[in-house]
């Protein structure tokens, strides 16, 4: 290698070790495009109507101030009183849970020992609580949460006030005869956060309302704090309606065993429709990932990154996979060999 390849490869070796040791700002500041990209796919609903977008965007973000502060005061109440009655009825529900093992077990003709349900969740309360520490520590590690929160808010401003100047400013750290090509990338990545945001929000309210309806029909306690917990644990594909049924089957067991097979059969019919209907549906302007993929990257996000990784995976995934497309596979792989070779001509998405 010559000298001034050396010296290259010596550049893109700081680099990387300077992104890794920022990794938790940038995961900020992508958390702040995609609340920017939200709002502006909102604003466009006035911009239709004929205003400018300025005012559109001020309408759009007053409306979310207003309706989260009125969904705060009228839900938050009874949410943390539902949330604190759910804490005290977790004892309740283990124990209830346990006896009927026990039953189960006396009525089965076997000589197996099993661990008791305390023993059980005994070994597992360390290791979950590890798990939580370690996917909080993206906070603690560097900012508390208030301030990430602020900080995530004032970039959120920034983007949206004047969104065109943070683009150029990026495109022109690339080599002038690129920026056409990186311009086209990020307008891709654009569309594929507006269409996760617009099929998450609609794919979490559906699984939520059904998710309160069906608890409300079967008689189960704490219907608002599940149905919440339902809306929140949907924007993680795969992990998230999993983990979203333990709470109300619990709750469910401290009323009646066959409460909490119900629970689960809701549960199965409505994640069935989501994949089924609403998916095909609504998710269609969503970068399309492979199952296989989207797991790859909960557990590579989530491990770099910490919860807030996990949350973010889908949308990370799928602007890396537009990166991954037309700078490595058409820029990069396709071209491989061929020497003073252009990028290819944009496809306009």
């Amino acid at each position: 290698m010559t000298f001034s390849q050396w010296l290259g490869l010596i550049a893109i070796i700081i680099v990387m070790v300077v992104l890794w040791q920022v990794r938790q700002l940038l995961l900020l500041l992508f958390s702040a495009i995609v609340i920017a990209v939200a709002l502006d796919t909102l604003a466009q609903v006035p911009q239709r109507r004929g205003f400018a977008r300025g005012p559109s965007l001020l309408i759009t973000t007053l409306t979310v101030v207003v309706l989260l502060i009125t969904v705060g005061l009228l839900v938050i109440p009874a949410l943390i009183g539902q949330f604190s009655a759910f804490i005290e009825l977790v004892p309740r529900a283990l124990n209830q849970t346990q006896v009927l093992i026990e039953d189960i077990l006396r009525r089965l003709p076997t000589d197996v020992e099993l661990p008791s349900l305390r023993e059980v969740f005994n070994t597992l309360v360390p290791q979950t609580s590890r798990l939580i520490e370690q996917s909080f520590s993206f906070f603690s590690s560097s900012l508390n949460v208030a301030i990430s929160i602020f900080l995530v808010l004032i970039l959120t401003t920034l983007l949206l006030v004047d969104p065109l100047a943070y683009t150029d400013a990026f495109i022109r750290i690339f080599p002038n005869f690129y920026r056409p090509k990186v311009r086209f990338i990020l307008k891709r990545c654009t569309i594929s956060l507006r269409g996760w945001v617009l099929g998450v929000l609609i794919n979490s309210l559906f699984v939520s309302l059904l998710s309160g309806i069906g608890l409300m029909i079967l008689g189960v306690p704490l219907v608002l704090a599940n149905a919440v917990i339902a809306f929140f644990f949907n924007f993680i594909p795969n992990i998230g309606p999993t983990l979203s049924v333990i709470p109300p089957i619990l709750v469910a067991l401290t009323v009646a065993p066959w409460k909490a097979v119900g629970v689960l059969i809701l549960y199965v019919i409505i994640q069935n429709v989501e994949t089924a209907v609403l998916t095909p549906m609504i998710m269609a302007r969503q970068v399309s990932l492979l199952p296989g993929l989207i797991l790859i990257a909960q557990l590579i996000f989530a491990s770099f990154f910490g919860f807030l990784g996990l949350f973010l995976a889908l949308p990370l995934a799928a602007v890396v996979q537009v990166w991954l497309q037309e700078a490595i596979i058409r820029d990069v792989l396709d071209r491989w060999g061929r020497r003073g070779a252009a990028p290819l001509p944009c496809k306009q998405p």
